[in-house]
């Protein structure tokens, strides 16, 4: 495989440089409404910090954000995991809490901005509490657990002029940014079709579980599990599996819920789309400037109510945007059964693939003039194809901010809006379509349907059954 072009690097960058690039680069690109935050009421004129889930992707999260901040609260449900947090902040004292709603009761008014980094199905919940109190947010992707909850986060952000960033740290990356504006100079030509395939699922989903254990166990005094459940239905705690493939194999049992394989239940995840679309497609989207479907339909292996399924192949259309045609996206997660029984991942054809061997995850767009192959989860790296004909290919001259400073960099750029800087780069006026176009992949694999999708009014036209995985019910005390 040719080596892929990775983009002008600047991981060397100091922060003070990368946010002069983006204050004079980033009015030129970031969205139009780049609001100017009200300035922290921190004594010191320091942002402060709160930071709901601070474990696995959250503890990350935590860490790069606090550097930056006053840490004012540290929110987790379960008390091992914020203790741990807690320690290496006890210079900065934060007040701690299992619950987020008693952390924006009692502290709120002491917080200016919040990271987000719980299981999927309470983003929107925190999210939508803080923004209500003029709280910045920076919350994991996906954005939300469904489409209307992105909707309406978008809505409520712009709404309170806010500093907003969804965590697909890809976006940091110069080698994805680089790729868009060479999709967007036209190197390949009007583009038709992008292919989006990844290596999810990593956790046990169908067909290996397709059922709810039909057992529980005593609640760790440790855990809040009322705050795990969350706006999800009421069930019985399980801590490990008794049986069946999470209970074989090598190594410690594999837990039912928490931590980390709560993202194959759909009550609380969204699957492999959730977990890796708005890195794998993030940058098609962005520089084919896609925004909403006009339908949607999956082909889908071991659909149930419980669990995400065990593959699934979902084909978008979207209409023609300005002087870009009408162009087809189709994702492709699992692995499906071949001619022998056998099974085998999820890619495109090899023809599109010309001769490439591909990585676990990847994309391909395909223009009239040629291919742009990435190897990578965040469109970061590049292969022009067929390659004969970019031999000595240079790329144009870059006209969006760089940053390469990865998933920190996200942090830093989010924190300098709330300073008075530009939108960052993934603030929900755009992670809000991105997410809202991901999720309906899911919608089609639930309902089983070829859906028409009316964007504007955010409703599916042509089937009824898409409502309850559009919008969803919320156990009291969680609402939106």
């Amino acid at each position: 495989m040719a080596r892929p072009r990775k983009g002008r690097s600047q991981s060397s960058a100091t922060r003070r440089e990368f946010l002069k690039t983006s204050a004079a680069i980033g009015a030129g690109y970031f969205v139009a409404n780049s609001y100017a935050a009200e300035p922290s009421k921190s004594a010191n004129g320091r942002v402060r910090l709160g930071c709901i889930g601070v474990g696995g992707k959250g503890g990350s999260d935590t860490d790069q954000a606090a550097e930056l901040c006053d840490l004012v609260a540290l929110c987790d449900c379960d008390e091992n995991t914020l203790n741990g947090k807690a320690k290496k902040f006890s210079a900065q004292k934060p007040k701690l809490f299992t619950d987020f709603r008693k952390m924006f009761d009692e502290v709120g008014k002491s917080i200016d901005a919040v990271t987000i980094s719980t299981p999927d199905h309470t983003h929107a919940p925190a999210a939508m509490r803080a923004m209500r109190q003029g709280i910045h947010c920076y919350v994991q992707k996906p954005l939300s657990h469904t489409v209307f909850e992105a909707r309406v986060m978008r809505e409520l952000a712009a709404e309170k002029k806010l500093s907003t960033q969804m965590g697909n740290q890809g976006s940091a990356e110069n080698g994805m940014r680089e790729a868009i504006e060479v999709l967007q100079s036209g190197a390949i030509g009007p583009i038709r079709e992008a292919h989006i395939w990844t290596n999810r699922p990593v956790w046990l989903q169908a067909p290996d579980v397709m059922a709810r254990p039909d057992y529980s166990d005593e609640i760790p005094k440790t855990l809040d599990w009322e705050s795990f459940i969350g706006p999800a239905p009421m069930r019985p705690f399980v801590a490990e599996y008794r049986d069946g493939p999470g209970a074989s194999g090598k190594g410690k049992k594999k837990a039912v819920y928490h931590p980390f394989q709560w993202r194959g239940w759909w009550d609380y995840g969204t699957g492999a789309l959730g977990d890796m679309g708005c890195h794998t497609a993030n940058m098609a989207f962005r520089a084919l400037k896609l925004g909403a479907p006009t339908s949607i339909e999956a082909v889908a292996g071991h659909v149930n109510k419980e669990t995400c399924p065990s593959f699934a192949t979902v084909t978008y259309q979207f209409p023609a945007r300005g002087d870009m045609p009408a162009c087809k996206v189709v994702w492709y997660e699992g692995k499906v059964p071949g001619k022998d029984g056998q099974l085998t991942k999820n890619l495109p054809s090899a023809e599109l693939l010309q001769g490439e061997n591909p990585p676990g995850s990847g994309s391909l767009l395909v223009g009239d003039k040629g291919t742009l192959y990435s190897p990578n989860d965040y469109g970061a790296a590049y292969v022009l194809m067929p390659k004969k004909e970019f031999v000595g290919y240079k790329a144009p001259e870059a006209t969006l901010p760089r940053n390469g400073r990865g998933d920190k960099g996200m942090k830093e750029e989010w924190i300098a809006a709330i300073q008075g800087g530009p939108a960052p780069f993934s603030n929900f006026e755009v992670a809000g379509p991105l997410t809202e176009f991901i999720l309906l992949g899911n919608v089609a694999i639930r309902t089983g349907k070829k859906l028409e999708w009316d964007g504007a009014a955010c409703r599916v036209t042509n089937c009824s059954e898409a409502e309850e995985f559009i919008r969803k019910e919320y156990r009291k005390g969680w609402e939106l």
